[in-house]
C-alpha cells in the first residue's frame, strides 16, 4: 500500500519553494559548470586536450592522484579510530576530543597552511633541524600531503561518529560474550554495520583531497612540475591568460567532481535499497521442537 506525505501549506507555497530551490541550484552550480566545460572547447576539443597533455598538467594530475592516494587511507584509519573512541567509550576529554576532529572545519585552509609553514619552514619550530639533515617538507610533497590531511581528516570521523553511537555497543558485547576477540568483533559485526558511512565519508574525503587549495598554495611554493597540484596549476595557466588550457584542467576537475556525486547518489540508493530490504525480511521465528524428541518426564520415585 502506498503511503502519501500530507503536508498543511498550500499549493502555491511547496510551488515556490521547489522553484526557488531549482533555480538556486540552476544560478549557483549548474550555469557555473556548463561555463567551465563551455570555455573549455571555445577553441575545439583538440586545444583543450592538448593542454591536458601538456608535461606540467600531467605532474599536477598525478601529483593530486598520489596526494589522495596517501591522505585517504590515513584518514580512513583515523576516522575509525576516533569515531570507535568516541562511539564506544567514556573517558575524560571526551568532549574536547570532539571539538578537535570539527577543528579543520572551523578554521580557514590558508591558517592551516601556514601553521605547517610556521612548524616546519626555514624559520619555523623544526625547520633548522630538517635543513641540516636535508628533510625538506614545506614546499615539496610532504608538505602538501600533510596540508591535505589536516583539511580532511573530519570527514570520515564524522560521518562515523554518529552512525556508531546510534547502533550502540549491544552487538559488540554480545559477539565479545560468545569469545569474539577485538578484531574479529570489528571484522564481523562493526564494520558490516558501518560499511556504508565508511563508503561515504571515503567519498567525500576523496573529493575534497584533490580539490583543496588554499593549504596546499601555502605549503607548495608553486613550483611548475613538482609541487603543483590540479587547482595551483588552474591558477597559474588563468593567471597567464591562458583561458582554454586552464578551462580544460578545471574541466578535469569538474568530471572528478561529478564522477564523485554519481558515485556518492550511488552509494545512498545501494544503502536505501539495503534498508528497505532488511525492513521487509520476516521477523526471526524460534524454531519448533522436533516431533522426534519427546519432552523429558520425570520418572516417579
Amino acid at each position: 500500500m502506498s503511503h502519501r506525505v500530507i503536508t498543511t501549506e498550500p499549493t502555491w507555497v511547496r510551488r515556490t519553494l521547489i522553484g526557488l530551490a531549482l533555480g538556486f541550484v540552476a544560478l549557483f552550480l549548474v550555469m557555473p559548470l556548463a561555463a567551465v566545460f563551455t570555455e573549455a572547447l571555445r577553441k575545439g576539443l583538440p586545444e583543450a586536450l592538448a593542454a591536458l597533455h601538456e608535461p606540467d598538467a600531467w605532474s599536477a594530475i598525478r601529483l593530486t592522484f598520489i596526494t589522495a592516494a596517501i591522505a585517504v587511507p590515513l584518514n580512513l584509519v583515523f576516522g575509525v579510530a576516533a569515531a570507535w573512541a568516541v562511539a564506544k567509550y567514556e573517558f575524560k576529554g571526551k568532549a574536547f576530543l570532539t571539538t578537535l576532529i570539527d577543528l579543520p572545519f572551523s578554521v580557514s585552509p590558508v591558517v592551516a597552511g601556514l601553521i605547517y609553514v610556521l612548524m616546519f619552514g626555514a624559520q619555523g619550530w623544526i625547520g633548522p633541524w630538517l635543513m641540516e639533515h636535508d628533510i625538506r617538507i614545506i614546499f615539496a610533497v610532504p608538505g602538501i600531503i600533510l596540508a591535505n590531511i589536516f583539511v580532511t581528516f573530519p570527514f570520515i570521523a564524522r560521518e562515523l561518529i554518529p552512525l556508531m553511537q546510534a547502533q550502540g555497543t549491544d552487538e559488540e558485547q554480545a559477539a565479545q560474550v560468545l569469545g569474539a576477540s577485538g578484531w574479529q568483533t570489528f571484522w564481523h559485526v562493526t564494520l558490516p554495520n558501518i560499511k556504508w558511512g565508511l563508503v561515504y565519508g571515503v567519498i567525500l574525503c576523496n573529493a575534497r583531497a584533490m580539490g583543496e587549495f588554499g593549504a596546499v598554495s601555502v605549503v607548495s611554493g608553486h613550483i611548475r612540475g613538482q609541487t603543483n597540484t590540479l587547482p595551483l596549476h588552474v591558477e597559474i595557466l588563468y593567471n597567464e591568460y591562458q583561458s582554454v588550457a586552464a578551462f580544460a584542467v578545471a574541466s578535469l576537475l569538474a568530471l572528478l567532481a561529478v564522477l564523485t556525486l554519481l558515485i556518492k547518489q550511488a552509494v545512498e540508493w545501494q544503502f536505501e535499497r539495503d534498508q528497505k530490504a532488511a525492513a521487509e525480511l520476516p521477523p526471526e521465528r524460534p524454531p519448533a521442537p522436533s516431533p522426534a524428541a519427546p519432552l523429558a518426564t520425570a520418572s516417579p520415585p
